[in-house]
């Protein structure tokens, strides 16, 4: 039933649910990130505020590209018959560590503003740091929200029908 009432049912909710859990984590994840990065400080919040909808659109494009290889993955992982909850949470586990991979190259490029290996070269030392921001934005905070947003539309929607 949960999943009936929690996750998006056509493509119009997918698109309503993509479009909250990726506004919510960019504005959340990036501007840590970047603070992290280079320091705490209102310009840093500024500069990143002016590099975030490019951020948002690459993360919508990979979330796209992402999507059917991270389901498949965690339907080897996990039984049909698992919770709801496991089988949420590692659907966020590996949805976060494909774009967690991706982000970390890409989105320094965005925000650098600026295409050279150092995103690449210094993989390691940064990934696990965004891994650990963007998984727990997205299981406590984005993907909550999202869903208890559609839980809610579709309360009113059956009690229409």
């Amino acid at each position: 039933m949960e999943f009936h009432m929690k996750l998006p049912r056509n493509g119009k909710e997918f698109a309503l649910f993509l479009a909250i859990v990726s506004i919510l984590s960019v504005n959340i994840i990036a501007p840590l990130i970047t603070c992290f990065e280079i320091g705490f400080s209102l310009q840093t919040w500024k500069n990143t505020l002016a590099i975030l909808p490019f951020i948002w659109v690459a993360v919508v494009i990979f979330v796209l590209l992402t999507n059917a290889p991270a389901s498949k993955l965690a339907k080897k992982i996990v039984h049909e018959k698992d919770s709801f909850n496991s089988q949420i949470t590692v659907n966020i586990l590996v949805n976060v560590l494909m774009m967690s991979i991706l982000l970390t190259v890409v989105a320094t490029w965005i925000g650098t503003k600026s295409f050279t290996l150092e995103p690449v070269q210094n993989f390691f030392y940064r990934w696990p740091r965004n891994f650990a921001i963007s998984l727990f934005v997205e299981m406590i905070i984005a993907q909550p929200i999202a869903r208890f947003v559609l839980h809610k539309m579709h309360i009113k929607l059956d009690a229409k029908a």
